[in-house]
């Protein structure tokens, strides 16, 4: 998903410091929680992507590259240290998705402030930048987090116990009002996994995975997403691999085309009072160039 205008670039990536504090300060014991409602979503096939695999071997594990350079336009992959202004970036540039309002706007929170939204609407970014700085990849550019990129690379997950405990990531089930818990947990995240899993086949797990991209509104227009998505579209050409991605916001569609991905489904999430909200699924094969 993204929130962004983008533009094109050069490319630097600078390796992160080692991690300090592998743990959030703020977990603590997991309590029990009431069941949920089963998975729910629509899918809506627009056009055919072929899955089949390839009788190669699969490649090796993606390794990222390393340059250090000096100046705004550099890229570097953050550590533990960096999750909350990396997370805040987000929440700025997803302040007003439709995707991320999703869990907020619910109506058994009718009563609560902005402020209120706000703060949780930060903690859900916290819980995800540091989920995948501790399993995937999180990379920015830009003077304070300008533009930042998540992405879980081939043959890795976030989903397991661990991870999910010292992210925080449990805390949502507790945060979440009743409503935005069934909308999170039993109708977007077994969406967006299944979906994933039907469009990719039996490359599911060997292809990269843009979960997130946005950039501040201070910093837009400098072509800082382009660089992030371009850096990880690289490596993935050399290695042979697709890149799998979701858009909320039907804007970024011609953007993500002129980077090479291509449109082969849209899905819905239906709990919303004022209408449906629609994800398009985009996949990027390598070595295709975009249009022009």
């Amino acid at each position: 998903m993204e929130a962004t205008t983008l533009a094109a670039s050069a490319i630097d990536i600078v390796q992160p410091k080692a991690a300090m504090n592998p743990t959030r300060k703020d977990s603590a014991n997991e309590l029990s929680v009431e069941p949920f409602d089963p998975p729910k979503g629509t899918v809506e096939t627009i056009e055919t992507i072929s899955v089949e695999s390839s009788p190669e071997p699969s490649p090796e594990p993606a390794v990222v590259p390393t340059a250090v350079t000096s100046g705004e336009d550099k890229i570097r992959v953050l550590d533990v240290s960096e999750y909350k202004g990396a997370a805040l970036a987000l929440a700025e540039a997803f302040k007003d998705d439709d995707v991320s309002r999703y869990f907020l706007d619910t109506p058994d929170r009718a009563d609560w402030t902005d402020e209120q939204k706000w703060d949780l609407h930060v903690a859900i970014f916290e819980y995800l930048v540091y989920a995948h700085i501790l399993k995937g990849l999180v990379t920015t550019v830009g003077s304070d987090y300008g533009a930042v990129a998540l992405w879980m690379p081939p043959d890795t997950h976030m989903d397991d116990l661990l991870t999910v405990f010292r992210s925080g990531m449990w805390r949502l089930r507790f945060r979440l009002s009743r409503e935005g818990r069934k909308r999170f947990f039993t109708e977007f995240m077994p969406l967006l996994h299944d979906t994933k899993a039907s469009v990719m086949g039996e490359r599911d797990a060997s292809s990269w995975y843009l979960v997130y991209v946005g950039t501040r509104p201070s910093a837009r227009g400098k072509g800082y997403c382009r660089k992030l998505i371009e850096h990880v579209t690289d490596m993935a050409d050399e290695e042979g691999r697709a890149i799998y991605l979701e858009s909320s916001h039907v804007r970024n569609v011609p953007i993500y085309r002129r980077m090479g991905f291509r449109e082969c489904r849209r899905i819905y999430l239906q709990r919303a009072e004022k209408g449906n909200v629609a994800l398009e699924i985009m996949v990027r094969e390598p070595g295709v160039k975009g249009d022009h």
